[in-house]
């Protein structure tokens, strides 16, 4: 008796799924991050190696030290850190409030084309700053300015180069960027929670005191740091309008980098590019969690 072989094709082996997917997609990030390495990396480093770094003027040695930090935490610096600080939430909380009431009104809007209008505007306004935006102001609420000599505003103590004058040229780009910021909030918004409340007996009032607010905590508050962020980070409108008569970290670093006050202070205004940072850090630990609870309560 005769064994007969049989050929049994044996098929190759599979790649993993879960490996072929995967490897193509780390592929695709190396260009991203190669980029994020050489733009935000290296300057990073060299600002952390720059605050924590001193020279000795008379031999020309380097030395790591936490002088240029202590510095920047004293006298005018932390004037002007305080000053920053102190514009950034004053403008932000001004802009969340009518930013939420513009957004309001256009989101129980009708007429769909003045929706489409004011986000588009919105879009713009909210990235028109610097240079022509403070030419704009100066040459409408200037000393010399259009509506201040119309309107004679000069009479009544209007002053465009201070504190508040400065609040009402940053509501102008932030109000914008609320409005886009929290529409999608208010979209998310359930008309038959307001049904409801209505149905039980509850106000207008009522509604948005223990339904709506609650609802859309997490976002005003997330809208209230971003806008935060972005009046803290905000240098050219400043620096062309008001110089340093209102005392800001941003123009502070460009006197300390340019040696407008002191020669030689450019490790200091690394030191206070690190302050910022950090308080920048710190806005937007705050801000993306506030986003994701945001994200659920509205997805649900």
């Amino acid at each position: 008796m005769t064994a007969t072989l049989t050929r049994v094709d044996v098929a190759p082996p599979v790649a993993s799924p879960k490996r072929r997917r995967h490897a193509p997609g780390w592929l695709a990030v190396v260009p991203l991050l190669a980029f994020v390495a050489l733009a935000f990396g290296i300057p990073a480093v060299a600002m952390l190696n720059g605050a924590f770094t001193v020279k000795d003027p008379a031999t020309g040695a380097s030395s790591y030290t936490t002088a240029n930090l202590t510095a920047s935490l004293k006298g005018a610096y932390l004037t002007a850190l305080l000053g920053s600080v102190k514009l950034s939430a004053v403008s932000a909380v001004v802009a969340a409030v009518l930013g939420l009431l513009l957004a309001q009104a256009v989101v129980t809007s009708r007429f769909r084309a003045l929706r489409e209008a004011v986000l588009t505007a919105s879009g713009v306004l909210a990235n028109f700053g610097g240079v022509p935006l403070a030419f704009a102001f100066v040459a409408t609420l200037g000393n010399s300015g259009v509506l201040t000599r119309y309107l004679g505003l000069a009479d009544k103590g209007w002053d465009l180069y201070s504190f508040w004058g400065l609040v009402i040229v940053y509501l102008y780009f932030l109000i914008p960027l609320m409005v886009l910021t929290i529409t999608p909030a208010l979209d998310g918004l359930r008309s038959q929670w307001r049904e409801a409340a209505r149905n039980n007996g509850a106000t207008a009032v009522q509604y948005w005191r223990h339904v709506a607010l609650p609802v859309l905590a997490p976002s005003l508050l997330g809208g209230f740091v971003l806008l935060f962020g972005s009046a803290f980070a905000a240098y050219a409108t400043a620096a062309a309008m008001v110089g340093s008569s209102v005392p800001l970290v941003t123009l502070q670093i460009a006197d300390a980098i340019s040696g407008n006050v002191l020669v030689g202070q450019g490790n200091v205004a690394l030191a206070l590019s690190l302050d910022m940072v950090l308080v920048a850090g710190l806005v937007m630990a705050v801000y993306l969690p506030l986003q994701r609870r945001s994200a659920r309560w509205l997805e649900a």
